[in-house]
């Protein structure tokens, strides 16, 4: 399964979870303990330690998304090439056995796309 870029949230699942962190915000304001706002948003207490510290130092401003972490370096389609080389397995790709490793689903990015990609594997 291949996530979406960010941490695997789509742009939705990022917006959902930015407007929990607003309705934290309102709380805080409000003086409400973490453990109620927690229970009440169904998250764990930690994350709205963590929310409140935020919202101390910066407002509601400081938990706004930052969006997604980078912009895809392959398009859907070379996605879709690049799911198919996996399905074949690593032995199919020269590896002796069947295990895939960051690095070796790295070299075949850079051995099947190095033409189209703007960057170089290393």
């Amino acid at each position: 399964m291949r996530y979406a870029q960010g941490g695997g949230l789509s742009d939705e699942r990022r917006q959902f979870r930015e407007g929990i962190r607003m309705m934290a915000a309102e709380r805080f304001a409000q003086g409400e303990p973490s453990s109620a706002i927690a229970k009440e948003l169904r998250v764990s207490v930690r994350s709205v330690q963590r929310w409140r510290r935020l919202w101390d130092k910066g407002g509601p401003r400081a938990l706004r998304s930052a969006g997604s972490a980078s912009v895809p370096r392959l398009s859907e389609a070379q996605f879709t090439q690049l799911e198919a080389e996996l399905a074949k397995g690593p032995v199919a790709h020269g590896w002796p056995d069947q295990r895939w490793t960051l690095s070796r689903i790295k070299t075949v990015i850079g051995r099947r796309f190095h033409k189209s990609l703007a960057f170089t594997y290393g």
